[in-house]
C-alpha cells in the first residue's frame, strides 16, 4: 500500500513526463479501439468511458506542485491524448476524418480539466472537505461500475476486469488519497455501500436486449400461424407480435452468444437461422 501511495504524491511529474504519458495513453487507447476482438471486453472500455481517465487525472493532480500546475498539466494531458486517440484511427476507419465527431464530448471534458484540476489539488491539503472534492470522481466511477456490471450480467465473463477495477478504485481512492484516518474510513465505507447498492440493483435489474429480428420467411410475410423458438433458451425468448399491425418475430435476449432461431411455417416446414447475439446488436443468417 505504501508503494501505491508513493505514486500519488511523491513522483516528480515534469512537463516532459506529462507529455510522454499523454502520448502513451493516446496510442494505447487507439490500439484498444482498433483491435476488433477487444470490442466487447474490459480493455475496450478505456475508449468510451471515464473510469481509467479519472485515475490518470488523479495521478497528475496528486503529483502536481500547485493548483495552477495541476490544472494546466491535466488540461495538456487530455489535450494531447484524446485527439491522438481519434487521429490514429483515421486511416483505419470507414468514417475517415469524420471520426472526430466522437471527440466533441471529450473536448468539453478537456476544458473542464482546468477547474477540476485546480480544485482537485485541494485533496492534498488533508482537510475533511477534500473528500467532497474527491466524491464526484467516485460517483463518475460508480456510473461506469453500474453500466459495465449490467453488461457483465449479459456477457460474462466479459467486463469482469473493469467491474473489479471500478469497485476497487471507489474504495481505495479515499484510503490512498485522504490523510485523515477518520475520513479514510468514512470514505471507504461510503464507497463500499455504493458498490453493494449497485450490485443489488443490477442483480434485480439485469441487462436485457429486446428487438425485432425477423418479419418474413422465404420472402413471405410472417403471420401468427407460424411458430418460433430458440434452440437454446438460456439466450432468452422469442415470440410473435402483431401489435403494430405487422407480424414480426420479437426477441428478448438475456445472454451473449450463438444459437439458432427455429421457425415452423403453417405448412409444418422448419427453417433454421444462425443467430449471433451481442450487447445491443445481433446478426441473423
Amino acid at each position: 500500500m505504501n508503494k501505491i501511495k508513493k505514486l500519488f504524491g511523491e513522483i516528480n511529474l515534469t512537463w516532459k513526463k506529462v507529455i510522454l504519458f499523454a502520448l502513451i495513453a493516446g496510442v494505447f487507447t487507439a490500439a484498444m479501439a482498433l483491435i476488433p476482438t477487444l470490442e466487447y471486453t474490459s480493455f475496450h472500455t478505456i475508449v468510451v468511458s471515464f473510469e481509467v481517465w479519472i485515475l490518470f487525472g488523479i495521478f497528475i493532480i496528486m503529483n502536481a506542485k500547485s493548483n495552477i500546475d495541476a490544472a494546466l498539466k491535466c488540461f495538456v494531458f487530455f489535450l494531447i491524448s484524446q485527439p491522438l486517440v481519434y487521429l490514429l484511427q483515421v486511416p483505419f476507419s470507414s468514417l475517415g476524418w469524420q471520426i472526430f465527431q466522437y471527440y466533441k464530448p471529450w473536448a468539453i471534458w478537456t476544458v473542464a480539466c482546468l477547474p477540476m484540476g485546480f480544485m482537485g489539488y485541494y485533496i492534498k491539503k488533508g482537510k475533511w472537505w477534500g473528500y467532497l472534492i474527491l466524491l464526484p470522481m467516485i460517483v463518475l466511477t460508480a456510473f461506469s461500475l453500474k453500466t459495465y456490471l449490467k453488461d457483465f450480467t449479459f456477457c460474462h465473463p466479459f467486463y469482469l476486469l473493469v467491474c473489479l477495477f471500478c469497485a476497487a478504485a471507489m474504495i481505495l481512492y479515499p484510503i490512498i488519497l485522504l490523510p485523515n484516518k477518520k475520513m479514510k474510513a468514512i470514505g471507504a465505507a461510503v464507497s463500499g455501500a455504493i458498490v453493494i447498492g449497485i450490485l443489488i440493483f443490477v442483480l434485480l435489474n439485469p441487462y436485457r436486449y429486446s428487438t425485432e429480428i425477423l418479419n418474413e420467411v422465404d420472402h413471405k410475410a410472417i403471420t401468427m400461424e407460424y411458430q418460433v423458438s430458440l434452440e437454446d433458451n438460456k439466450y432468452g425468448e422469442v415470440y410473435l407480435d402483431d401489435s403494430t399491425g405487422t407480424c414480426v418475430v420479437q426477441a428478448n435476449f438475456k445472454k451473449r452468444g450463438k444459437t439458432k432461431l427455429i421457425v415452423v411455417t403453417p405448412e409444418g416446414e422448419t427453417r433454421e437461422y444462425n443467430l449471433r447475439i451481442e450487447i445491443g446488436t445481433y446478426e441473423i443468417q
